[in-house]
Order: C-alpha cells, then sequence, then structure tokens
C-alpha cells in the first residue's frame, strides 16, 4: 500500500495523472527529454538538440521537467478539512477497478503555442477515465484560492470554461477536457520547429508504438514549490503499485 500519510495535507497537492508504462519507449524518451525522471526525482541528462545550447532547452522543457512525464486527468488539488491521503487511496481503488484497458497512439504536434503528445485514437475511451477521476475523487478537493482563480481566468475563459471552474475547480475537464503529455513551454515559432523537429528525430519508433492505458497514476508535490513526484500506480485490475523512492 502507498505511504501517502506522509505527506502533510497542509501542503501537499495531488494529481490524477496518465503516465507511460516505465520502462516504455516514451517512458525513456519522454523522461530524458524533460530531463527527469518523475518515478525516482533524478535528473537525466537531456539529448543535444543541434542549433540550440543546452541551457536554452532546460528553459524550454522547465515546467514540464517540474509536474513530471505525464497527462493530466484530474488535476493537482488540495485536500478538503477532514480528507486525507488514504481516502484518495481508496476512492482511486474502486475508481481504477472499474475501468477497462486498452491501448492508443500519440503524435508530437502543437498545441496552444506549446508541443505534446497528441492522441491519434481512442480519444472516447481516455474521455472516460478522465470524466471517472474528476467526478469521483471530487468530495476530497478543497476549493481553489482566490489567487488560483484569478490565474486561471487570465487566460481569457469561455463562458462553459468559467461554469466548469467553478464546480470543478478547472476550467479544462469533461467536454473541454484534451489529453496531452506536455513536451515544452509556450515556444516561438522559430524554436517551436526546431524543437518538433528533434522530438521526432530523437524519440524513434515511440510515435509508432502504442501506449497501455491500463492505470491511473497519483502524482504529489510535496510542498509548493518542490518537483511532483510519481508515488503510486492504480491498476485496472485492482493492483496497486507503490513507488519507493
Amino acid at each position: 500500500m502507498p505511504e501517502l500519510d506522509r505527506f502533510d495535507p497542509a501542503t501537499a497537492r495531488f494529481a490524477l495523472y496518465y503516465a507511460p508504462p516505465a520502462g516504455s519507449l516514451h517512458d525513456r524518451f519522454g523522461s530524458t527529454w524533460l530531463g527527469r525522471d518523475a518515478r525516482s526525482g533524478r535528473a537525466l541528462a537531456q539529448p543535444a538538440v543541434p542549433g540550440l545550447d543546452a541551457d536554452r532547452l532546460l528553459a524550454l522543457t522547465d515546467s514540464p521537467r517540474r509536474y513530471g512525464l505525464h497527462a493530466t486527468l484530474k488535476p493537482p488539488f488540495r485536500l478538503r478539512e477532514g480528507a486525507t491521503a488514504g481516502d484518495i487511496d481508496v476512492r482511486l481503488r474502486a475508481v481504477a477497478a472499474g475501468l477497462t484497458p486498452f491501448s492508443f497512439r500519440v503524435v508530437a504536434a502543437p498545441l496552444d503555442g506549446f508541443l505534446a503528445w497528441q492522441p491519434r485514437d481512442r480519444r472516447d475511451a481516455i474521455a472516460v477515465v478522465a470524466e471517472s477521476c474528476v467526478t469521483r475523487l471530487d468530495e476530497l478537493r478543497a476549493p481553489p484560492s482566490e489567487a488560483e482563480l484569478a490565474r486561471r481566468r487570465a487566460a481569457r475563459l469561455s463562458d462553459r470554461q468559467e461554469t466548469l471552474l467553478a464546480r470543478w475547480g478547472y476550467p479544462y475537464v469533461l467536454d473541454q477536457f484534451r489529453f496531452h503529455i506536455t513536451l515544452s513551454e509556450r515556444l516561438a515559432l522559430a524554436e517551436a520547429d526546431l524543437l518538433l523537429g528533434a522530438i521526432h528525430a530523437f524519440s524513434g519508433e515511440a510515435e509508432h508504438e502504442p501506449l497501455g492505458f491500463d492505470a491511473i497514476s497519483l502524482f504529489v508535490q510535496a510542498r509548493e514549490g518542490e518537483h511532483f513526484r510519481h508515488v503510486a500506480r492504480y491498476g485496472f485490475d485492482g493492483s496497486v503499485e507503490a513507488i519507493e523512492e
């Protein structure tokens, strides 16, 4: 069983993510590309990108590196008063065990100014998992702060997104959800073209290899400013893998 009680509910944020299976081509390339293994927390040497120095690549992958290689299912949240990390464990076991494994393929492409792996197929099956994560654990979520709400609203939300933000604490859920595994910051056009070419060149067979979706991953940020860590994996077969530090 994951030792979730080691995280202080007063400071920790929890997130439900999809993470490529450990050791898969996507996991190996994606973690190296971002320069960090979210399971161990270790820094990794990023690949050399012709025409871009190492410090610049580090800067252009800063945010996705802090969050870890993932696609968001339920975005980071704090626990409401009276809820515990153990409650997350109980709910996640139930949610995951009721889902059916499947495979899908991804392609690296621009999305709203950044680069991400995006699904080529099985979008409806992915959306079912995301909706289950958003709705069935929401009783454990503390409301977002006024500062968090203001930051979201700075993106000029639509009326529908504003409604979702008020109800679920995040504007890009349910019918506004778009699955993506983020690979960069927002980029100028020239750097986007350069990085996209490098991703296609370095990722090898990853974009031809189907990804298995048979688990929900729990990531935790122990304190504000720290990197998120991949701490547990909840299988659709009822198994739970605790990921050791």
